[in-house]
């Protein structure tokens, strides 16, 4: 077949370890034969990382300001051993962090169903797609160790000098404290990327906090919620026969599990970062979930949930066999072409797209997966194939297919 050709890049960020590797084998065997590729190449490794100061995810993030569309493949968080492993300059930041804040984004993530792979929770035939806001509470606290008896307090002071002041806690002991926060502008940002991204994929929204205890902190996004809602998407959501509604999150947390799926929920940032990794398991594996940062300008970027799978990277690096799962790394590629194709009116490319999602999941439908799978499959008797091996399975499966 004639190469499909590709009007706009989209940006392409690599990334570390054995998701590295199976970046580099996805674009050989699944990708390049068939696309005339056209991307703009940020190499988001942390050698390069910590080579240009960090300044590469900084310019990979304002393409995709300036392209809308994005895929990236897993990267390395630094922590101390990371530091003397790569001989860092210093503790560089998540990337993922990074890109979010520049580009304003709520993450979406989504479970890719195959039969075989039954959910832990029987009747959740339909995906549940967590929406997470990814800004500020506990990841952008401040905490104090109390070393004993004396008066937390709550001040505020503003550019004028006065102040507002609220005791936390007297105490007479030692303790702790925390102080969080969260602004307007992110949590509005929040509320319409859901918004969008529930009209973009004709699901309902649900969204949950507690405020009936956090009257003012919980309470002012239910409220930003509600008002966006009423005042610019109302009468999207009944045009399409979607639904938006608001509960306390003890009931939202009642009502998925008695679901049937097939909805979004949004949750604030620690309540998401939680419900995800419960969802993920719950479906089956993080290595079939998919992951979406979208601005609320409709900037979308893709990527696999999980990490850069560090042990099969060591066992890679001593020549040894691995048996590495990428379904949820050639998804990311398949969302950002799809996406390339909506916006650019190129219908072979998203065609291209949802063609090869098809192919993955009747691979392992069939029997041919890796050994991650292999676990968690009702298959009686599964082909357990090495990592390229099962790239190369699913390419057999497309052109078999197409």
């Amino acid at each position: 077949m004639e190469k499909i050709k590709m009007t706009t890049p989209l940006v392409e960020m690599d990334g570390d370890e054995m998701t590295r590797v199976l970046w580099k084998m996805i674009k050989e065997e699944l990708l390049l034969p068939y696309i005339d590729l056209n991307t703009e190449y940020y190499d988001l490794g942390l050698n390069n990382r910590n080579a240009t100061d960090d300044k590469v995810t900084v310019d990979s993030a304002n393409a995709t300001l300036k392209y809308g569309v994005a895929v990236k493949c897993a990267t390395i968080t630094p922590n101390a051993a990371r530091m003397e492993e790569y001989k860092l300059k210093e503790m560089w930041k998540s990337p993922n962090g990074t890109i979010r804040s520049i580009l304003d984004g709520t993450v979406f993530r989504a479970p890719i169903l195959v039969k075989g792979i039954v959910p832990y929770v029987k009747n959740w035939t339909k995906p549940i797609t967590i929406a997470r806001h990814a800004y500020g509470d506990v990841y952008k606290n401040t905490e104090i160790k109390v070393p004993g008896p004396g008066k937390a307090e709550l001040t505020y002071t503003a550019a004028d000098g006065t102040q507002i002041r609220e005791t936390i806690h007297d105490f007479d002991g030692a303790g702790i404290i925390q102080g969080i926060h969260n602004t307007e502008k992110s949590i509005t940002s929040f509320a319409r990327a859901c918004f969008s991204y529930a009209v973009d994929t004709k699901q309902d929204l649900w969204f949950s906090t507690k405020d009936t205890i956090s009257k003012k902190y919980d309470h002012t996004f239910k409220d930003i919620f509600q008002e966006i809602y009423d005042k610019e998407y109302k009468e999207k959501f009944e045009k399409l026969g979607i639904e938006y509604f608001y509960t306390l999150i003890d009931d939202a947390v009642a009502r998925v599990i008695r679901s049937e799926g097939g909805f979004i929920w949004a949750c604030k940032n620690y309540d998401g970062d939680v419900m995800s990794d419960m969802v993920a398991t719950a479906y089956g594996d993080l290595s079939m979930m998919t992951s979406v940062l979208v601005s609320p300008d409709g900037v979308y970027e893709y990527e696999a949930a999980h990490g850069t799978v560090q042990r099969h990277y060591y066992k890679y690096l001593k020549g040894e066999e691995t048996s590495t799962n990428s379904i949820a790394t050639i998804f990311a590629w398949t969302g950002a072409l799809r996406k390339r194709g909506e916006l650019d009116g190129n219908a072979l490319l998203s065609e291209f797209a949802d063609k090869l999602e098809k192919a993955c999941v009747k691979t392992v439908e069939d029997g041919k997966m890796t050994k991650s799978l292999s676990l968690i499959s009702t298959c009686k008797n599964p082909v357990i194939l090495n990592s390229l091996d099962f790239i190369r399975a699913i390419r057999g499966t497309f052109e078999s297919l197409y």
